[in-house]
């Protein structure tokens, strides 16, 4: 097989297209041909040693998603057939034209998506649903904040949590990409560079924040808040250790949560993938979803994929196409 390595930790000249040993799946494993990769933030953290691979996950093989076909089944392997076509969450490994997946955290495509747009879903839309709606308890009528809403995170947040009667608001770092998350479905984008989010939205009754920021923006989601909000923490960019007013969280009730998605334990993740083949395919079957695939690269052009991935006119979400 040919996978993109990651030779020593840096920019994004480390990425290299090596040939590999073929893999086999594990009992509970189907092996898949894959045609598509998404690329996401964890994938450069990792890139530039800051977020090794978990245990028993590729080391030196970036990708956390995938789409493609099945073409081995491991000898526990129930549902899924060889043929199947399926995009699915990894630990690992993604940037390969094979890899090797737990059946359980498969998804069918549905026959309205192209391979490179199911392989823009899973890191983002597993995220998502897990601290938005699992964690956060978004609900109908609620009023999110989405801090960074062109990016995948962003616009999966912004068309997931308006299909269930959520009105979504945003910050943004330009006009074109406060555009692109409009037509993601969000009613309103703030400009960070131009604009105060607090200022802007304090009379808008804000009841779920979901941020990958950290920093100077904690407090100041702690005042945007109404009573009984939920501020969620997905990353912290801009600075992990904040100022935290006790007092403040306590009148309000504000329920302050936060998580990590790839270390944790294929059980766990499992569940998840059964909640969202339950909550959430049926409407991509539909075609309730718009696209949110802004650039694709075959996986020759790895590096150069992630020098576009590193820029900041980069949004929404980018792709590497395996072309066999």
């Amino acid at each position: 097989m040919r996978a993109a390595v990651i030779r020593s930790f840096g920019g994004p000249e480390v990425l290299e297209v090596m040939e590999r040993e073929g893999l086999i799946p594990g009992p509970k494993e189907v092996l898949l041909d894959v045609k598509a990769a998404g690329i996401n933030r964890p994938d450069v953290f990792q890139r530039k040693g800051n977020y090794p691979a978990p245990a028993g996950a590729v080391a030196d093989i970036p990708g956390l998603e995938v789409s493609g076909v099945v073409k081995a089944l491991g000898a526990e392997v129930k549902e899924l057939k060889i043929g199947d076509e399926v995009f699915a969450l990894l630990a690992g490994g993604g940037y390969a034209t094979e890899v090797c997946v737990d059946e359980g955290l498969c998804i069918r495509k549905p026959i309205n998506l192209s391979f490179e747009d199911a392989a823009s879903l899973p890191e983002t839309l597993f995220t998502v649903w897990h601290n938005v709606f699992q964690r956060g308890g978004l609900k109908k009528g609620d009023r999110l904040l989405v801090h960074g809403g062109s990016g995948g995170i962003g616009s999966m947040a912004i068309q997931l949590a308006t299909q269930f009667g959520t009105s979504v608001y945003c910050t943004v770092g330009n006009e074109e990409k406060a555009q692109f998350a409009l037509k993601m479905g969000a009613v309103k984008t703030i400009n960070y560079h131009q604009e105060n989010f607090e200022s802007e939205l304090k009379d808008f009754g804000i009841n779920i924040i979901l941020d990958s920021i950290g920093g100077s923006y904690f407090e100041k989601n702690l005042n945007l808040l109404i009573e009984d909000g939920r501020l969620i923490q997905i990353n912290a960019t801009e600075g992990a250790k904040v100022n935290l007013n006790l007092l403040k969280l306590m009148q309000k009730r504000i329920l302050l949560t936060g998580s990590t998605l790839r270390a944790r334990d294929v059980d766990f993740k499992r569940a998840l993938t059964k909640e969202i083949k339950e909550q959430v395919i049926p409407l991509f079957a539909k075609g309730n979803f718009q696209s949110m695939l802004t650039k694709v690269f075959t996986l020759e052009e790895v590096v150069q994929a992630h020098q576009y991935f590193d820029s900041y006119q980069h949004f929404g979400k980018i792709v590497l196409i395996m072309n066999g």
